[in-house]
């Protein structure tokens, strides 16, 4: 199992000062964690993509770039690049134009967003939500494996033949599909073969098992080999030098964020209860120190049958810079070497 951090670069309150740290310093701090990551041995570090007030990182390509250029062996991707809301034909231009600088550790993970501004903001009607992914998605995949392209669909003009460049580093850029719960996503990975990275952000890992289970089967259904039907998991976590000092370094920031979530969607207020209860052994907060973050990734990996990459997500909005590195710290020189076998 490989392990790495993925981060939604989220507006920052200090906690200790109040201060709220302003976008040029934030994202300054973000190229230190990913230079930490690096450092620490961590596989990957990812970067969300959102077109909201509370986030910078609208443009991910642009700071995996600033990224690759600063690091040596990390590799480097989306977490997810909107395709729903994107011309696939930038999108694969600008990652590979990002694997040439990178030197080949760049991976592509693709899905449809869990928020929806991305639609109105390019003039898209949310209506095609699942019909603008399928379509763009088979554009592609047609564009990472030919060089010239003849293809025709509703939602973008007709390609005839036209060149896309530059072509990657990497003989084939990897591209893998997000997804959240939706059982004909699952079942669309693995038709197509292509790598499955799980977004858990709430209830019990192990109630994905079925829908992992789905993949695997309509992807040997399809004629694709085992291995590469790849299966990674996108969670929330934090690890810290103890469980309580990680629990009370990570719940401030996650009790704004999901305060915020829950009156945009109309979902009960969340409560410190809840919060100890997805931060438990069967939820989907992944904290603590490193024994027991190891302990629950090797029993969720069991539950599962078997998990390739871990991204854990740390963005919080109440997290002290300095905290961060040394959660990234600890994952990467604590965490990750023992769960490398699993």
């Amino acid at each position: 199992m490989f392990v790495g951090v993925d981060s939604f670069v989220s507006r920052v309150t200090d906690p200790a000062t109040g201060h709220e740290v302003q976008a040029q310093e934030r994202i300054a701090h973000l190229l230190e964690e990913i230079e930490m990551a690096d450092r620490s041995g961590l596989y990957s570090f990812g970067i969300g993509e959102h077109h909201r007030e509370e986030y910078y990182d609208s443009a991910p390509p642009v700071i995996l770039a600033a990224a690759a250029a600063r690091t040596s062996r990390i590799r480097l991707g989306s977490a997810v690049t909107v395709l729903s809301a994107a011309d696939p034909v930038r999108v694969f231009q600008q990652f590979a134009t990002l694997d040439l600088i990178a030197k080949g550790r760049v991976d592509l993970v693709v899905g449809r967003g869990s928020f929806t501004e991305a639609f109105p903001l390019f003039g898209l009607d949310l209506r095609d939500y699942d019909s603008l992914f399928a379509e763009k998605l088979d554009l592609l995949l047609k564009i990472r494996d030919s060089t010239h392209v003849t293809w025709s669909g509703q939602h973008r003009p007709a390609l005839t033949g036209q060149g896309i460049y530059p072509r990657p580093s990497q003989r084939s850029l990897p591209i893998w599909v997000g997804v959240g719960g939706t059982p004909e996503s699952f079942v669309r990975a693995g038709v197509l073969g292509l790598p499955l990275m799980v977004a858990i952000i709430g209830g019990e890992p192990r109630q994905f098992a079925p829908l992992i289970d789905l993949y695997r089967r309509a992807g040997a259904e399809a004629g694709h080999a085992p291995e590469s039907l790849q299966v990674g998991l996108h969670v929330f976590g934090f690890v810290g030098d103890s469980v309580q000092a990680a629990a009370d370094t990570i719940y401030p920031g996650w009790f704004d964020m999901f305060t915020k979530v829950s009156q945009e969607r109309g979902f009960r207020p969340p409560s410190r209860a809840q919060f100890d209860a997805t931060s438990g052994p069967d939820g989907a907060f992944f904290l603590g120190d490193p024994d027991t973050v190891v302990a629950k990734l090797g029993r969720v990996a069991d539950q599962v049958g078997g998990v390739d990459r871990v991204s854990i997500q740390m963005t919080n909005t109440r997290l002290a810079h300095t905290d961060l590195l040394r959660g990234i710290e600890l994952l990467g020189t604590e965490v990750a070497p023992r769960v490398a076998s699993l």
